[in-house]
């Protein structure tokens, strides 16, 4: 499993070379969720592996809450920079869901894709057309068209 997820993300890689925006969302990867399968298929790709959740929490533990959500963006940026890379796998992207952060979490991704391709994680699913994260009526779901989002679904690749 590990080097078919590592071989289709390697392909979705050079698809996006070109792109405005080189944005990858993996979705649906409930058999594979482990941090080593992760760590392997970016070995395998010469792509750091950055864990969201702990970096970008770590930035805005001494920001006073009010302030967290001016300075999301800005340590993104910062966080994504760090490893030196054309590439980055952004894994445990959760923390962007926050409703106290009032981020757009895909609008944040398609900024980072624009100066480095960006391979993130999607801990939601597929449906209809749209790619979703949570439940209808949990206060963290999203729902967005797949128009311009390039993904890649281990169920049925889009």
């Amino acid at each position: 499993m590990t080097q078919s997820l590592a071989g289709a993300v390697s392909e979705k890689i050079q698809l996006v070379r070109d792109l405005y925006h080189r944005l990858i969302l993996i979705v649906d990867l409930q058999d594979v969720r482990d941090a080593a399968t992760l760590k392997e298929v970016g070995e395998h790709c010469g792509v750091p592996v950055v864990n969201v959740n702990l970096e970008l929490s770590r930035r805005l533990l001494d920001l006073a809450e009010r302030h967290r959500p001016r300075h999301v963006q800005q340590c993104l940026e910062q966080i994504v920079s760090e490893p030196g890379s054309d590439i980055v796998l952004l894994d445990h992207i959760e923390l962007l869901f926050d409703v106290s952060l009032r981020q757009d979490p895909l609008r944040l991704l398609r900024h980072l894709s624009r100066h480095r391709t960006v391979v993130a994680v999607w801990n939601g699913s597929i449906d209809g057309g749209h790619v979703l994260f949570a439940q209808p009526g949990h206060p963290e779901y999203r729902c967005y068209p797949l128009d311009g989002i390039l993904t890649l679904n281990l169920q049925a690749s889009t």
